[in-house]
């Protein structure tokens, strides 16, 4: 057994080996690097806050001084707050992103989310709460979508993908931090490490440059840049827009309605054992981590964006089936499938890169920045969905009758979506 073990340690190590030699050979140059450094520790910190609501609602809605009926209520209130705020600084962002610089706008987005971060930490009724939930929203709203446009342009062509992937994979874990965090530290002190850790990485942005691809364009006067209603001008240009939005609508189904509140969902199933959120939470972003991973290098391996989506989207549709449907009998079994149902909800990163390889550099950042954003905004229209089904259905029924809109019509998109493995990104987008 010992023999076993050595030689098991003995492959891992050259797979890693192999592995680390192959990363630090690629034709990328510092800055790419350094690109996809600050962009997967911003993801990091941008998950990391994102999810820590969902960690510490129960607990701080409690010490506010609410009923279990209220927490639910405040809870999706708070929650879709959260992700309005997403939605508005999804395009605000972009726009700037587009017109100013991606640079400056991931400095802007980071301070804003730590700051917020700062204030969740002193808030005393879900009042204020919901103030800087919507503002935290808005500062977490340009982190991903800036830093998936900056290391596209600065990678090649061929390579890009593992570096959103990277991003992805490594970031999403900040949703386990979070859990972790919210488990064994007070809900308060949780967020101020949320802030802390938000200012620690505005100096990582030190020394790195700007996107040569935009730095060009920008000395063209006559492109218009950041043009967010050029979006709508085009009817080809809008479906494309439209098709990537709603590809991903699930994956925020996902997460908001059936990993949140599965302790709602589960509380009168007779389980053994309590679903908490902060596990159910930790499992399914470890999940999403490894199946952002799997999506990733199945991308590379088929030369494809668009087939690693339709086989995670397909599978996430029948796990939602049974995670709805199946007589659970411990909580164990549930956190199960959270780790499914987020394995294959993570096909985020090779969504996102697709986005924003569709669009030409006047318009990528925008792109980039408000389809991911638009997507966490609309798990308001799903739980609103949920809500308005739960009059005639129990919890769990109306989830599922939600998740059957919500896959339907993300399936439909999905196969409508361009395919732009490998595409040129020297382009931008007339009229």
């Amino acid at each position: 057994m010992a023999l076993l073990l050595r030689e098991r340690e003995s492959i891992a190590g050259i797979h890693f080996h192999t592995l680390y030699r192959y990363l630090t050979s690629l034709p990328m140059t510092r800055q790419a690097w350094l690109a996809v450094l600050v962009a997967t520790l911003g993801y990091f910190v941008d998950i990391y806050d994102l999810i820590l609501f969902s960690v510490v609602r129960e607990v701080s809605l409690t010490e506010l001084g609410y009923t279990p009926e209220e927490r639910l209520r405040y809870g999706v209130l708070l929650l879709d707050l959260q992700m309005l705020g997403m939605l508005l600084g999804g395009v605000l962002w972009g726009i700037l992103a587009d017109r100013r610089g991606r640079l400056s706008v991931l400095f802007a987005s980071i301070l804003t989310y730590s700051v917020a971060n700062f204030m969740n930490g002193l808030v005393s009724s879900a009042y204020g709460y919901g103030i800087w939930r919507f503002i935290a929203g808005v500062g977490l709203a340009g982190e991903l979508g800036v830093g998936v446009t900056l290391v596209a342009e600065l990678m090649p062509a061929h390579l890009r993908g593992w570096g959103t992937t990277l991003i992805a994979t490594v970031g999403i874990l900040g949703a386990v931090v979070a859990s972790l965090i919210g488990e064994f530290f007070p809900w308060r002190v949780a967020y101020f490490i949320g802030g802390g850790m938000g200012i620690l990485l505005l100096f990582l942005r030190i020394g790195l440059g700007e996107s040569g691809l935009f730095t060009q364009l920008k000395n063209q006067k006559q492109v218009p840049m950041g043009d967010f209603f050029q979006l709508f001008r085009q009817r080809k240009r809008f479906l494309r827009y439209l098709y990537a939005i709603v590809t991903g609508i699930p994956i925020w189904y996902v997460i908001g309605i059936l990993i949140t509140f599965a302790p709602d969902l589960f509380r009168t199933a007779g389980l053994s054992g309590e679903v908490k959120a902060s596990q159910a939470v930790m499992y399914a972003y470890i999940g999403l981590s490894l199946g952002d991973l799997g999506a990733g290098i199945l991308s590379q391996a088929l030369r494809s964006r668009k087939k690693p989506i339709l086989l995670w989207l397909g599978t996430a549709a029948v796990l939602t089936l049974g995670y709805n449907t199946l007589p659970f009998s411990q909580s164990g079994e549930v956190y199960l499938f959270c780790i499914f149902l987020g394995f294959f909800s993570g096909y985020w990163a090779v969504l996102i890169t697709g986005a924003a390889e569709q669009f030409g550099t006047n318009l990528r950042a925008t792109v980039a920045t408000s389809v991911p954003n638009w997507i966490r905004g609309s798990l308001v229209l799903s739980t609103l969905l949920w809500n308005t089904f739960q009059s005639f259905l129990t919890l769990r029924g109306s989830a599922l009758l939600t998740g059957i809109i919500v896959y339907g019509i993300a399936i439909f998109c999905a196969f409508r979506l361009q395919e732009t493995f490998g595409a040129s990104l020297d382009f931008v987008e007339e009229g």
